[in-house]
């Protein structure tokens, strides 16, 4: 039997941006609101080591922003609990209920899906058993342990350039290897880049072997252009390819694309009532963490309405 206290209006599934977004709205407008979240609170942006665009910040860390953010929705009463394991659900009942970690079940009228992304893999040979032992997809938690030392960083993005960046304060040096040749980056992050004397370019070129067996030794990189493989000797390597959707509990229940996002409509409703997404799991063009918080507000105020309709 459900307690009381295991009865929530919406629960909300994911820490990041957009669900403590969506956790600040609904707890403020008197909804009795759970967020569960696998991790710590803040999603990716815990892994940023500063946030430069975010509005009326001009220089903020990102697990100082998610702090703030965790603090505001619990300030108004949203309950939140982390490093939690789904181990069952029922979204198409229409009170859904969610048990976590084998032992507690919670029930609500409305859930909201903002699991986000985890970090994309190359697919080269030798990367996953070297992945926490030289490779890693965090410039905040692992940057101090490349002191002096010389790395790579896979990516074009914004995040790559950005993250290389904030690693010269670290490294000796630091190459980019980037498979187009051209970055998908803002002009200024690329700029910024280029300007720091640290960071070296190799474009149009991919890693096509991780090599090591304790911890990464060394890398085999491929020129797309001529097919040569060059191997170098590398201390560690960053990897910012962007991030796969945190989707995979949802397949079978609502509707999602190829590519593994939920897709909503302009409410953030997806397929199921009384189900909504919001964040980076769900399809969209642009990720930013602005964007997620766009995302939690109207993913809030759409659940708000769908249940007073109840």
């Amino acid at each position: 039997m459900k307690t009381i206290e295991n009865q929530y209006d919406v629960i909300v599934i994911g820490a990041g941006p957009a669900g403590l977004t969506a956790g600040i709205y609904l707890a403020r407008a008197k909804v009795k609101t759970l967020i569960l979240n696998s991790g710590i609170a803040g999603g990716q942006i815990v892994l940023t080591h500063k946030v430069a665009n975010y509005p009326a910040f001009e220089d903020i860390s990102g697990f100082d922003l998610a702090q703030r953010m965790l603090k505001q929705a619990q300030s108004f009463g949203c309950v939140v609990r982390n490093n939690i394991k789904i181990t069952n659900l029922d979204l198409k009942s229409e009170i859904k209920s969610i048990e976590v970690n084998g032992t507690d079940s919670f029930t609500a009228k409305a859930v909201i899906v903002a699991t986000g992304g985890k970090a994309r893999e190359l697919g080269a040979i030798g990367e996953k058993k070297l992945i926490g032992r030289g490779i890693s997809h965090c410039a905040t938690c692992d940057g101090e342990f490349f002191t002096d030392k010389d790395i790579i960083v896979v990516g074009g993005g914004n995040s790559a350039l950005e993250e290389a960046v904030s690693l010269t304060q670290f490294v000796r040096k630091l190459t980019i290897v980037h498979q187009f040749d051209h970055f998908q980056a803002f002009e200024s992050a690329v700029r910024e880049a280029k300007e720091n004397p640290k960071i070296d370019f190799l474009m149009e070129s991919v890693i096509h072997e991780f090599h090591g067996d304790e911890g990464l030794q060394s890398v085999s990189i491929k020129n797309l252009k001529t097919g040569e493989i060059q191997k170098r000797t590398i201390d560690g390597a960053f990897v910012f390819i962007g991030y796969v959707p945190r989707s995979e509990f949802l397949n079978g229940i609502v509707e999602l694309t190829p590519w593994q996002e939920i897709i909503t409509d302009e409410r953030l409703a997806t397929s199921l009532p009384g189900v909504f997404a919001a964040g980076d799991v769900r399809q969209k063009k642009v990720r930013q963490i602005t964007t997620a918080v766009s995302d939690g507000t109207i993913a809030a105020l759409s659940a708000a309405e769908y249940i007073q309709g109840k």
